[in-house]
Order: C-alpha cells, then structure tokens, then sequence
C-alpha cells in the first residue's frame, strides 16, 4: 500500500518511517511533486489535519494522511495549542518557542501539559481520524538532544526524562505522536 504523508517535516517523517510497517510505502510531498506549504488555517488541532490531508487529495488525487500536533498548558489555558510550531512569531523557531513558554511559566507551580496529535486518513473516498494524547509536565530547563519542537522541556507522566532523552524506539513507545499512528497501523489492517 501507497499512502502520501502530508508533511514536510523530516523529524516527523522519520519517526512515522521508524513506526509503519514495510507493507506501507510511504512517499513524501516532496515525493509527490507538492513544495508548496499547505495552509493551517484552521481553529483546532483536528481542522489543520484535515486542511493538510484534503489539500493532498483534492489536488493530487492521492490517498493520504496529515497530522497536526499542538502542546496543551494547564497553566496558560490551553496554549500553545493549535499555535505551538508559531508560538513565538512566524518563523517556527523551536527554539525561540521554548524560550517563550519556559518564561511564561517562570516560577508558576503548575506545569502541567499535554501533547496531543491528530491524524486525519483520506482513504478510499473517507476521512477517518486517531487522536493520540500523552499527559506530563514542561520542565524548569531544556535537557537532552533527541527529537525535535518542545521535547526538550516535556516529561511524560511516569519517566524522570524529557522526550528529547530518549530514543526512537521508546519515543515511538511512549508519544501522542506514536499512540496516533498505532491507531493510523491497526486502523490499515483491516
């Protein structure tokens, strides 16, 4: 099976690449010939994952499925949410949006977040969507150098480690990304 993976982000595309089984080939919108930024215009995290998977459809007649992902903080209502890759301006600077939410919640005693996916499937003429959610806390410092946006300050509920500390695997294990795309794998199995 062919599925386009609606995104242009190489971080996420190797995690999902680390996660399918071979039986899926997965092409990239690089691969399909779509260099364009597909818009997130959308209120919600579920909106901007369908946005990107009916773009890929309705203009490249492929069957497809996109994800977006938003980081929840108790402490600041809900945000970053559907904003956390522009949190801190345009530029989507991980960076700069850790810097930002690290000062916002400078000496607060509540740092608890979520991170949560949605993964929007346009298969065979339907939508289906999976939604994974990982509960934790934002650290008071960035630690460890593996994955990508704000892994470095979010710890999952149980591990004493940041997601930036672990590896593929036991991210893949553990992440709202991951829970989403095992859904995304027994969901193509039928």
């Amino acid at each position: 099976m062919k599925l386009v993976f609606a995104s242009n982000n190489k971080n996420k595309l190797q995690e999902i690449r680390h996660q399918l089984p071979e039986s899926i080939e997965l092409l990239s919108l690089e691969d399909i010939g779509c260099f364009e930024d597909i818009p997130e215009t959308a209120d919600t995290i579920e909106g901007n994952a369908i946005l990107k998977a009916d773009y890929v459809t309705k203009r490249f007649g492929y069957d497809c499925f996109a994800d977006d992902t938003g980081l929840e903080v108790d402490a600041l209502n809900g945000a970053p949410g559907v904003y956390s890759a522009r949190y801190a301006g345009e530029e989507k600077s991980a960076e700069a949006n850790m810097e930002k939410l690290l000062t916002e919640l400078d000496g607060n005693p509540n740092r608890n977040a979520n991170f949560k996916t949605v993964i929007a499937l346009n298969l065979k003429g339907g939508q289906h969507l999976f939604t994974g959610i990982v509960n934790g806390t934002i650290t008071s410092e960035k630690a460890g150098t593996a994955g990508f946006g704000y892994d470095p300050v979010f710890k999952p509920e149980g591990l004493d480690l940041t997601f930036a500390q672990l590896s593929l695997d036991e991210k893949a294990q553990l992440s709202h990304r991951g829970r989403a795309v095992k859904q995304l794998i027994d969901f193509l199995k039928i």
